[in-house]
Protein backbone atom coordinates (compact mmCIF):
# COMPACT_ATOMS: atom_id res chain seq x y z
CA UNK A 1 0.00 0.00 0.00
CA UNK A 2 1.31 3.47 -0.88
CA UNK A 3 2.29 5.81 1.94
CA UNK A 4 0.25 8.54 0.17
CA UNK A 5 -3.50 8.05 -0.04
CA UNK A 6 -6.47 10.26 -0.97
CA UNK A 7 -9.97 10.14 0.58
CA UNK A 8 -13.05 12.25 0.09
CA UNK A 9 -13.12 12.66 3.86
CA UNK A 10 -10.84 12.03 6.82
CA UNK A 11 -12.30 11.97 10.33
CA UNK A 12 -9.94 12.59 13.25
CA UNK A 13 -11.29 10.62 16.21
CA UNK A 14 -12.91 7.17 16.35
CA UNK A 15 -15.35 8.01 19.12
CA UNK A 16 -19.12 8.40 19.06
CA UNK A 17 -19.38 11.48 16.82
CA UNK A 18 -16.50 10.43 14.55
CA UNK A 19 -17.85 6.95 13.82
CA UNK A 20 -21.38 8.31 13.35
CA UNK A 21 -20.12 10.91 10.89
CA UNK A 22 -18.00 8.38 9.01
CA UNK A 23 -20.94 6.00 8.58
CA UNK A 24 -23.27 8.83 7.55
CA UNK A 25 -20.88 10.09 4.88
CA UNK A 26 -19.73 6.69 3.62
CA UNK A 27 -23.28 5.49 3.04
CA UNK A 28 -23.69 8.49 0.73
CA UNK A 29 -20.87 7.10 -1.39
CA UNK A 30 -17.95 9.04 0.08
CA UNK A 31 -14.58 7.39 0.63
CA UNK A 32 -13.87 7.85 4.33
CA UNK A 33 -10.85 7.27 6.55
CA UNK A 34 -11.03 7.48 10.36
CA UNK A 35 -7.81 8.08 12.29
CA UNK A 36 -7.34 7.63 16.05
CA UNK A 37 -4.27 7.78 18.25
CA UNK A 38 -5.65 5.18 20.70
CA UNK A 39 -5.07 1.44 20.35
CA UNK A 40 -8.77 0.72 19.81
CA UNK A 41 -11.91 2.61 18.86
CA UNK A 42 -14.82 3.82 20.97
CA UNK A 43 -13.17 3.66 24.40
CA UNK A 44 -15.48 6.26 25.94
CA UNK A 45 -18.52 4.48 24.52
CA UNK A 46 -17.39 1.22 26.12
CA UNK A 47 -17.02 2.75 29.60
CA UNK A 48 -20.13 4.93 29.48
CA UNK A 49 -23.11 4.17 31.68
CA UNK A 50 -21.07 1.84 33.85
CA UNK A 51 -20.50 -0.42 30.85
CA UNK A 52 -24.16 -0.36 29.79
CA UNK A 53 -23.95 2.85 27.67
CA UNK A 54 -26.59 5.48 28.41
CA UNK A 55 -26.90 6.04 24.65
CA UNK A 56 -29.68 8.66 24.58
CA UNK A 57 -32.63 10.09 26.49
CA UNK A 58 -36.35 10.32 25.72
CA UNK A 59 -36.42 13.96 26.84
CA UNK A 60 -33.77 15.64 24.68
CA UNK A 61 -34.29 19.40 24.46
CA UNK A 62 -31.94 22.29 23.53
CA UNK A 63 -32.32 23.51 27.14
CA UNK A 64 -30.32 20.44 28.25
CA UNK A 65 -27.16 21.87 26.65
CA UNK A 66 -24.74 24.63 27.66
CA UNK A 67 -23.02 26.83 25.08
CA UNK A 68 -22.12 30.47 24.56
CA UNK A 69 -24.64 30.18 21.71
CA UNK A 70 -27.52 28.17 23.20
CA UNK A 71 -29.35 28.06 19.85
CA UNK A 72 -26.52 26.35 17.99
CA UNK A 73 -27.60 22.81 18.89
CA UNK A 74 -31.26 23.22 17.88
CA UNK A 75 -30.92 22.43 14.18
CA UNK A 76 -28.94 19.19 14.54
CA UNK A 77 -31.08 17.88 17.40
CA UNK A 78 -34.19 18.40 15.28
CA UNK A 79 -32.72 16.88 12.11
CA UNK A 80 -31.37 13.80 13.88
CA UNK A 81 -33.26 13.25 17.12
CA UNK A 82 -33.21 10.59 19.80
CA UNK A 83 -35.96 8.81 17.88
CA UNK A 84 -33.80 8.67 14.76
CA UNK A 85 -31.06 7.00 16.77
CA UNK A 86 -33.62 4.62 18.26
CA UNK A 87 -34.56 3.58 14.72
CA UNK A 88 -30.93 2.56 14.24
CA UNK A 89 -30.99 0.66 17.54
CA UNK A 90 -34.18 -1.15 16.48
CA UNK A 91 -32.65 -2.01 13.11
CA UNK A 92 -30.06 -4.10 14.98
CA UNK A 93 -32.61 -5.51 17.48
CA UNK A 94 -30.62 -4.11 20.40
CA UNK A 95 -32.19 -4.86 23.79
CA UNK A 96 -32.41 -1.74 25.95
CA UNK A 97 -34.32 -0.33 28.91
CA UNK A 98 -35.39 2.99 30.35
CA UNK A 99 -34.24 4.24 33.74
CA UNK A 100 -35.32 7.35 35.64
CA UNK A 101 -35.41 10.72 33.88
CA UNK A 102 -35.84 9.07 30.46
CA UNK A 103 -32.34 7.60 30.31
CA UNK A 104 -31.92 4.68 27.88
CA UNK A 105 -29.34 1.95 28.54
CA UNK A 106 -28.27 -1.26 26.83
CA UNK A 107 -29.57 -4.39 28.52
CA UNK A 108 -26.25 -6.15 28.03
CA UNK A 109 -23.16 -4.15 27.17
CA UNK A 110 -21.93 -0.82 25.80
CA UNK A 111 -20.17 -2.87 23.15
CA UNK A 112 -23.56 -3.43 21.52
CA UNK A 113 -23.70 0.28 20.62
CA UNK A 114 -20.11 0.29 19.38
CA UNK A 115 -20.82 -2.80 17.27
CA UNK A 116 -23.77 -1.00 15.64
CA UNK A 117 -21.56 1.95 14.71
CA UNK A 118 -18.84 -0.33 13.35
CA UNK A 119 -21.40 -2.30 11.34
CA UNK A 120 -22.71 0.96 9.87
CA UNK A 121 -19.15 1.99 9.02
CA UNK A 122 -18.47 -1.38 7.44
CA UNK A 123 -21.62 -1.02 5.32
CA UNK A 124 -20.07 2.14 3.88
CA UNK A 125 -16.59 0.61 3.58
CA UNK A 126 -15.06 3.08 6.03
CA UNK A 127 -11.37 2.53 6.67
CA UNK A 128 -10.27 2.88 10.32
CA UNK A 129 -6.65 3.26 11.40
CA UNK A 130 -5.76 3.15 15.12
CA UNK A 131 -2.44 3.91 16.84
CA UNK A 132 -2.09 6.72 14.33
CA UNK A 133 -0.36 9.93 15.40
CA UNK A 134 -1.10 13.04 13.36
CA UNK A 135 2.11 15.02 13.06
CA UNK A 136 1.00 17.89 10.86
CA UNK A 137 -2.07 19.15 9.02
CA UNK A 138 -1.65 21.55 6.13
CA UNK A 139 -4.17 23.23 3.86
CA UNK A 140 -3.85 22.61 0.10
CA UNK A 141 -4.99 24.97 -2.62
CA UNK A 142 -4.95 22.81 -5.73
CA UNK A 143 -7.38 20.19 -7.06
CA UNK A 144 -9.69 18.14 -4.85
CA UNK A 145 -7.19 17.77 -2.01
CA UNK A 146 -7.87 20.58 0.44
CA UNK A 147 -5.90 19.06 3.32
CA UNK A 148 -2.73 17.02 3.71
CA UNK A 149 -2.07 15.08 6.91
CA UNK A 150 1.38 13.86 7.85
CA UNK A 151 0.81 10.85 10.12
CA UNK A 152 2.81 8.05 11.68
CA UNK A 153 1.23 5.83 9.00
CA UNK A 154 2.22 8.05 6.09
CA UNK A 155 0.66 10.97 4.23
CA UNK A 156 -3.10 11.18 3.82
CA UNK A 157 -4.97 13.67 1.65
CA UNK A 158 -8.64 14.63 1.71
CA UNK A 159 -11.27 17.02 0.40
CA UNK A 160 -13.09 17.29 3.75
CA UNK A 161 -11.47 17.07 7.20
CA UNK A 162 -13.67 16.39 10.24
CA UNK A 163 -12.34 17.01 13.74
CA UNK A 164 -14.13 14.65 16.15
CA UNK A 165 -11.34 14.26 18.68
CA UNK A 166 -13.39 15.22 21.75
CA UNK A 167 -11.97 17.00 24.78
CA UNK A 168 -9.27 16.21 27.34
CA UNK A 169 -11.57 14.49 29.86
CA UNK A 170 -10.41 11.03 31.02
CA UNK A 171 -6.91 11.12 29.47
CA UNK A 172 -6.35 7.47 30.42
CA UNK A 173 -8.70 6.62 27.53
CA UNK A 174 -6.50 8.52 25.08
CA UNK A 175 -8.34 11.86 25.31
CA UNK A 176 -6.40 15.02 24.50
CA UNK A 177 -6.88 18.66 23.56
CA UNK A 178 -5.63 18.10 20.00
CA UNK A 179 -8.87 19.31 18.41
CA UNK A 180 -8.50 22.69 20.09
CA UNK A 181 -4.92 23.00 18.81
CA UNK A 182 -6.11 22.28 15.27
CA UNK A 183 -8.91 24.83 15.59
CA UNK A 184 -6.46 27.51 16.70
CA UNK A 185 -4.09 26.57 13.87
CA UNK A 186 -6.84 27.54 11.42
CA UNK A 187 -7.71 30.75 13.26
CA UNK A 188 -10.78 29.55 15.18
CA UNK A 189 -11.45 30.76 18.72
CA UNK A 190 -11.71 28.23 21.58
CA UNK A 191 -13.88 29.28 24.52
CA UNK A 192 -12.57 28.75 28.08
CA UNK A 193 -12.34 25.07 28.99
CA UNK A 194 -13.34 23.44 32.27
CA UNK A 195 -13.92 19.89 33.45
CA UNK A 196 -17.67 19.18 33.57
CA UNK A 197 -19.94 16.40 34.82
CA UNK A 198 -17.28 16.01 37.48
CA UNK A 199 -17.12 15.51 41.27
CA UNK A 200 -16.53 18.61 43.41
CA UNK A 201 -13.76 18.74 45.99
CA UNK A 202 -13.74 20.23 49.49
CA UNK A 203 -10.89 21.24 51.79
CA UNK A 204 -10.05 22.10 55.36
CA UNK A 205 -12.35 21.48 58.29
CA UNK A 206 -15.40 20.88 56.10
CA UNK A 207 -13.64 18.09 54.21
CA UNK A 208 -12.45 16.57 57.50
CA UNK A 209 -16.05 16.55 58.78
CA UNK A 210 -17.62 15.10 55.66
CA UNK A 211 -14.91 12.52 54.94
CA UNK A 212 -16.41 10.42 57.72
CA UNK A 213 -19.48 10.04 55.47
CA UNK A 214 -17.47 8.65 52.53
CA UNK A 215 -19.51 6.06 50.66
CA UNK A 216 -22.93 7.30 51.83
CA UNK A 217 -25.38 8.37 49.11
CA UNK A 218 -28.69 10.16 49.72
CA UNK A 219 -31.44 11.63 47.52
CA UNK A 220 -31.03 15.42 47.52
CA UNK A 221 -31.78 18.62 45.64
CA UNK A 222 -28.67 20.57 44.64
CA UNK A 223 -28.66 24.13 43.31
CA UNK A 224 -26.21 26.65 41.82
CA UNK A 225 -26.70 29.78 39.69
CA UNK A 226 -30.47 29.28 39.57
CA UNK A 227 -30.26 25.67 38.34
CA UNK A 228 -31.43 22.72 40.47
CA UNK A 229 -31.18 18.94 40.16
CA UNK A 230 -32.91 16.33 42.32
CA UNK A 231 -30.86 13.13 42.28
CA UNK A 232 -28.42 11.31 44.55
CA UNK A 233 -25.49 13.00 46.29
CA UNK A 234 -22.53 10.78 47.17
CA UNK A 235 -20.04 11.72 49.88
CA UNK A 236 -16.45 10.81 48.97
CA UNK A 237 -13.02 11.06 50.58
CA UNK A 238 -12.37 14.12 48.39
CA UNK A 239 -15.73 15.86 48.63
CA UNK A 240 -19.04 15.45 46.84
CA UNK A 241 -20.10 13.32 43.88
CA UNK A 242 -23.18 11.46 42.63
CA UNK A 243 -25.55 12.37 39.78
CA UNK A 244 -26.87 15.61 41.35
CA UNK A 245 -23.34 16.92 41.91
CA UNK A 246 -22.17 15.93 38.43
CA UNK A 247 -25.17 17.74 36.95
CA UNK A 248 -24.62 20.94 38.93
CA UNK A 249 -20.89 20.91 38.08
CA UNK A 250 -21.88 21.94 34.55
CA UNK A 251 -23.03 25.27 35.98
CA UNK A 252 -20.55 25.71 38.83
CA UNK A 253 -17.69 28.21 38.54
CA UNK A 254 -14.81 28.66 40.95
CA UNK A 255 -15.95 30.61 44.01
CA UNK A 256 -19.64 29.74 43.61
CA UNK A 257 -21.59 28.33 46.53
CA UNK A 258 -23.80 25.29 46.01
CA UNK A 259 -26.95 24.69 48.04
CA UNK A 260 -28.06 21.23 49.16
CA UNK A 261 -31.47 20.13 50.40
CA UNK A 262 -31.11 16.78 52.18
CA UNK A 263 -34.89 16.31 52.53
CA UNK A 264 -36.19 17.16 49.04
CA UNK A 265 -39.96 17.32 48.74
CA UNK A 266 -40.40 17.75 52.49
CA UNK A 267 -40.23 20.59 55.02
CA UNK A 268 -38.24 19.88 58.17
CA UNK A 269 -39.97 22.65 60.22
CA UNK A 270 -43.34 21.12 59.28
CA UNK A 271 -42.07 17.65 60.21
CA UNK A 272 -40.93 18.99 63.58
CA UNK A 273 -44.32 20.64 64.24
CA UNK A 274 -46.07 17.39 63.32
CA UNK A 275 -43.89 15.47 65.76
CA UNK A 276 -44.68 18.00 68.46
CA UNK A 277 -48.43 17.72 67.82
CA UNK A 278 -48.12 13.94 68.03
CA UNK A 279 -46.61 14.37 71.47
CA UNK A 280 -43.27 12.81 70.55
CA UNK A 281 -40.72 12.79 73.35
CA UNK A 282 -37.93 11.45 71.14
CA UNK A 283 -34.69 13.33 70.49
CA UNK A 284 -34.20 15.01 67.12
CA UNK A 285 -31.28 12.82 66.03
CA UNK A 286 -33.34 9.66 66.55
CA UNK A 287 -36.35 10.97 64.61
CA UNK A 288 -34.21 12.20 61.71
CA UNK A 289 -32.52 8.79 61.53
CA UNK A 290 -35.81 7.48 60.09
CA UNK A 291 -35.33 9.78 57.08
CA UNK A 292 -31.55 10.02 56.65
CA UNK A 293 -28.59 7.72 57.43
CA UNK A 294 -27.84 7.87 61.15
CA UNK A 295 -24.17 8.68 60.55
CA UNK A 296 -25.09 11.61 58.32
CA UNK A 297 -27.54 12.98 60.88
CA UNK A 298 -24.84 12.86 63.55
CA UNK A 299 -22.27 14.66 61.41
CA UNK A 300 -24.74 17.29 60.21
CA UNK A 301 -25.91 18.12 63.72
CA UNK A 302 -22.29 18.35 64.90
CA UNK A 303 -21.37 20.98 62.30
CA UNK A 304 -22.26 24.14 64.23
CA UNK A 305 -22.60 25.14 67.91
CA UNK A 306 -26.29 25.95 67.31
CA UNK A 307 -27.13 22.53 65.89
CA UNK A 308 -25.02 20.72 68.47
CA UNK A 309 -27.12 22.29 71.24
CA UNK A 310 -30.35 20.78 69.91
CA UNK A 311 -29.00 17.37 68.79
CA UNK A 312 -29.97 15.64 72.04
CA UNK A 313 -32.95 17.84 72.80
CA UNK A 314 -36.48 16.35 72.82
CA UNK A 315 -38.44 17.60 69.82
CA UNK A 316 -41.27 18.66 72.14
CA UNK A 317 -39.04 21.42 73.55
CA UNK A 318 -38.07 23.05 70.24
CA UNK A 319 -38.87 26.71 69.69
CA UNK A 320 -40.08 28.10 66.36
CA UNK A 321 -36.65 29.71 65.85
CA UNK A 322 -34.87 26.40 66.41
CA UNK A 323 -37.15 24.70 63.88
CA UNK A 324 -36.36 27.37 61.29
CA UNK A 325 -32.63 27.04 62.04
CA UNK A 326 -32.75 23.27 61.48
CA UNK A 327 -34.78 23.73 58.29
CA UNK A 328 -32.07 25.99 56.88
CA UNK A 329 -29.27 23.70 58.05
CA UNK A 330 -30.68 20.53 56.49
CA UNK A 331 -32.51 22.01 53.49
CA UNK A 332 -30.60 25.17 52.53
CA UNK A 333 -27.10 24.10 53.50
CA UNK A 334 -24.44 25.94 51.52
CA UNK A 335 -20.76 25.40 50.88
CA UNK A 336 -18.16 26.72 48.45
CA UNK A 337 -16.31 23.78 46.83
CA UNK A 338 -12.54 24.07 46.60
CA UNK A 339 -12.62 22.90 42.97
CA UNK A 340 -13.31 19.85 40.84
CA UNK A 341 -11.50 16.54 40.44
CA UNK A 342 -10.49 17.78 36.98
CA UNK A 343 -10.18 16.01 33.66
CA UNK A 344 -9.06 12.77 35.29
CA UNK A 345 -12.63 11.94 36.32
CA UNK A 346 -14.70 14.45 34.29
CA UNK A 347 -17.11 12.87 31.82
CA UNK A 348 -16.95 15.85 29.44
CA UNK A 349 -15.32 19.24 28.94
CA UNK A 350 -17.29 22.48 29.16
CA UNK A 351 -16.36 24.99 26.46
CA UNK A 352 -14.63 24.26 23.16
CA UNK A 353 -14.48 25.48 19.57
CA UNK A 354 -16.53 28.67 19.33
CA UNK A 355 -19.80 27.80 17.60
CA UNK A 356 -20.07 31.30 16.10
CA UNK A 357 -17.35 30.17 13.69
CA UNK A 358 -19.21 26.98 12.70
CA UNK A 359 -22.31 26.42 10.54
CA UNK A 360 -25.09 24.92 12.68
CA UNK A 361 -26.42 23.22 9.53
CA UNK A 362 -23.28 21.63 8.06
CA UNK A 363 -20.74 21.93 10.93
CA UNK A 364 -18.25 23.40 8.48
CA UNK A 365 -15.98 26.21 9.65
CA UNK A 366 -17.33 29.39 8.07
CA UNK A 367 -13.90 30.71 7.12
CA UNK A 368 -12.16 27.42 6.22
CA UNK A 369 -13.79 25.45 3.41
CA UNK A 370 -13.83 21.70 4.01
CA UNK A 371 -12.95 21.84 7.73
CA UNK A 372 -15.63 20.48 10.10
CA UNK A 373 -15.95 20.18 13.89
CA UNK A 374 -18.41 17.84 15.63
CA UNK A 375 -19.19 16.36 19.04
CA UNK A 376 -17.53 17.31 22.31
CA UNK A 377 -14.75 19.38 20.72
CA UNK A 378 -17.38 22.07 20.11
CA UNK A 379 -18.63 24.48 22.75
CA UNK A 380 -21.72 22.36 23.42
CA UNK A 381 -22.01 20.47 26.71
CA UNK A 382 -24.98 18.31 27.67
CA UNK A 383 -26.43 17.18 30.96
CA UNK A 384 -25.71 13.78 32.46
CA UNK A 385 -28.14 11.16 31.19
CA UNK A 386 -27.44 10.38 27.52
CA UNK A 387 -27.47 14.00 26.32
CA UNK A 388 -23.82 14.15 25.27
CA UNK A 389 -24.00 10.92 23.28
CA UNK A 390 -27.12 12.21 21.54
CA UNK A 391 -25.17 15.35 20.62
CA UNK A 392 -22.48 13.08 19.18
CA UNK A 393 -25.06 11.19 17.09
CA UNK A 394 -26.84 14.36 15.94
CA UNK A 395 -23.77 16.42 15.04
CA UNK A 396 -21.99 13.42 13.49
CA UNK A 397 -24.93 12.41 11.32
CA UNK A 398 -25.68 15.95 10.15
CA UNK A 399 -22.08 16.72 9.23
CA UNK A 400 -21.90 13.41 7.38
CA UNK A 401 -24.66 14.60 5.08
CA UNK A 402 -22.51 17.47 3.78
CA UNK A 403 -18.90 16.33 3.70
Amino acid sequence: MSDEQYYDCIVIGAGASGLMCAASAAQRGRSVLVLDRANKVGKKILMSGGGRCNFTNYFIEPENYLSDNPRFCISALRRYSQYDFLQLVHKYHLAYHEREHGQLFCDHSSRDILNILLAECQAGRVRIETRCQIEQVTQQHDGDSRFSLQTSHGTRHCHSLVVASGGPSIPTLGASGYGYELARQFGLRVTPLQAALVPLTLKGQLLAQLQTLSGIAVPARVGCRGHHFSEAVLFTHRGLSGPAILQISNYWHSGDAIEIDLLPGASLPEMLRDWQQQGSKAELKNLLAHHLPKRLVGVWLDMTPETRRVADKPVAQFSREEMALLGRHFQQWQCVPAGTEGNKTAEVTRGGVDTDAISSKTFEAKQVAGLYFIGEVLDVTGWLGGYNLQWAWSSGYCAGQYI
